[in-house]
């Protein structure tokens, strides 16, 4: 089968994905994360596949932001992002940034590979690495938006959750993909949402 991007992301109701004033005591901002994913923890066996597919592909790319605060101006060398020492993606993980940074090499064959050339850059060096396996946009929200603008995403899995933010950042915000439904699934505290982007 021919390689695919997909994303996966967790959304509140009202559409944000982080709230407002991350920080490192705080990665989301003002939405707590203890809402926000307690279908992974609090109801996980319901959840299994979802949670098991959000970590199946060849190779990431996420968001500056995703791997360290927003105020991090400078990459502090102990840093190695809110995962500890074996984060869960066990696969070439591509972080966007402005800032230079040597890859970092951690437990589980993750490595994180910090690209400054830009979005393009960012998914063709995931799309070579991985192979014949897929790609996934791990996020954050504006990172995500891009690549579904750009129309090169293939499958969105949103999971949304049953809480209100009432601000931060919206997916929705700015977005011009188009998705058609694919599949949903009720659970008690998330409705996965899976969506084909319309090319």
């Amino acid at each position: 089968m021919p390689q695919t991007v997909s994303a996966h992301m967790m959304l509140t109701l009202d559409g944000f994905g982080t709230g407002l004033n991350q920080s490192r005591e705080k990665p989301f901002g003002t939405i707590d994360p203890q809402q926000l994913a307690r279908w992974m923890f609090k109801d996980g066996e319901t959840n299994k596949a979802e949670v098991a597919a959000i970590t199946d592909y060849g190779a990431y790319i996420m968001g500056r932001n995703m791997f360290a605060a927003p105020g991090d101006t400078v990459w502090e060398p102990e840093w190695t992002g809110w995962w500890g020492d074996n984060p869960p993606y066990h696969a070439p993980v591509f972080v966007l940034t402005h800032h230079q940074h040597e890859p970092l090499e951690m437990e589980g064959g993750n490595v994180f590979h910090f690209v400054t050339e830009g979005y393009d850059v960012a998914l063709s060096r995931a799309r070579e690495v991985a192979g014949d396996r897929n790609v996934s946009i791990a996020g954050g929200v504006s990172t995500l938006r891009h690549y579904l603008n750009a129309g090169v995403v293939d499958t969105l899995h949103l999971k949304i959750v049953p809480m209100i933010a009432g601000q931060g950042e919206s997916l929705w915000d700015g977005m011009t993909a188009t998705l058609e439904p694919i599949g949903a699934r009720a659970t008690r505290y998330v409705t996965h949402m899976d969506y084909r982007v319309v090319k």
